[in-house]
């Protein structure tokens, strides 16, 4: 029989931010496979963990893989961790998780803390719907477009952002999504020093220009507002007629969602211009 893949959440920040549960696998399997070996032993040591660690990160981990693959396959137990959250969440995990799938190696979730999480749930920006896109991009043309993408977005946006490149992402944010936008930035959650930062965007540039940013980020941006239609119901009904195919009934029932009526009133405005016609 194979062995058990267990993907282990460990602290954010706060080391005492960890389950029993997540402290007695790592003490209880074959081997630990860490992103960063030196960052993870000062947690271990912590809880008193001597399990044998082994580096899995973005650089190796094609190779990597294959080793833990025939390890787990061999019937030894591995936990996954990362330096800080939960593995694969913006972070190595996922295709060795992935390819234990395709091979039948059960993968056991150890769960626990995430930065995105944590940060959504002291935000007070709308956590009913949300989009997590990651880390924004480095490079400032492909941030731009992936932001150009998203200006109408009607779910709370959610990336990782890193200190020095906080002031080019919010110069982007106010300039594509408006200054007024609406934002959360928390930033070395759990940690001394933590801070959660709500404003808008413009005032949020300002705020973190006057001063080195220091402490990994997350960066929650409210839903976009709701924009009022431009024009009459009649004048858009007209234009649809004129500039579109649709039928009476496609027209209605576009308009009344673009002006958030009920479709009775438009088809009652609708009759009136047929009648004219």
């Amino acid at each position: 029989m194979s062995g058990l893949l267990y993907v282990v959440a460990t602290p954010i920040g706060n080391l005492e931010d960890i389950s029993y549960r997540a402290v007695r696998v790592l003490r209880e399997v074959d081997l630990i496979a860490a992103e960063d070996t030196r960052h993870s032993r000062r947690l271990l040591d912590h809880y008193g963990v001597k399990t044998r660690l082994i580096s899995y990160h973005e650089h190796n981990e094609i190779g990597r893989a294959e080793q833990l693959l025939a390890k787990l396959q061999n019937g030894e137990s591995i936990a996954l961790i990362s330096d800080a959250g939960t593995p694969g969440i913006a972070d190595p995990g996922y295709r060795l998780v992935r390819q234990c799938r395709q091979l039948d190696v059960e993968v056991v979730a150890v769960p626990g803390p995430s930065a995105l999480i944590a940060a959504l749930s002291i935000s007070g920006i709308a956590t009913d719907s949300f989009s997590f896109i990651g880390f924004l991009p480095s490079k400032a043309q492909a941030r731009r477009t992936l932001l150009q993408g998203l200006v109408s977005e009607k779910k709370t946006l959610a990336c990782y952002e890193s200190p020095h490149r906080l002031s080019d992402c919010l110069n982007d944010i106010v300039e594509l999504l408006g200054e007024d936008r609406g934002l959360a930035i928390a930033r070395e959650l759990t940690k001394k020093h933590e801070e959660l930062y709500y404003g808008t965007a413009a005032e949020a540039r300002e705020y973190f220009s006057a001063g080195r940013v220091k402490g990994e980020l997350v960066v929650l941006i409210e839903p976009a507002p709701e924009r009022k239609p431009e024009g009459t119901v009649r004048e858009a009904l007209l234009r649809l007629r004129k500039e579109t195919d649709l039928s009476w009934k496609e027209s209605v029932k576009q308009v009344a969602k673009e002006f958030s009526l009920p479709g009775r009133e438009v088809y009652r405005e609708s009759l009136q211009l047929r009648n004219k016609e």
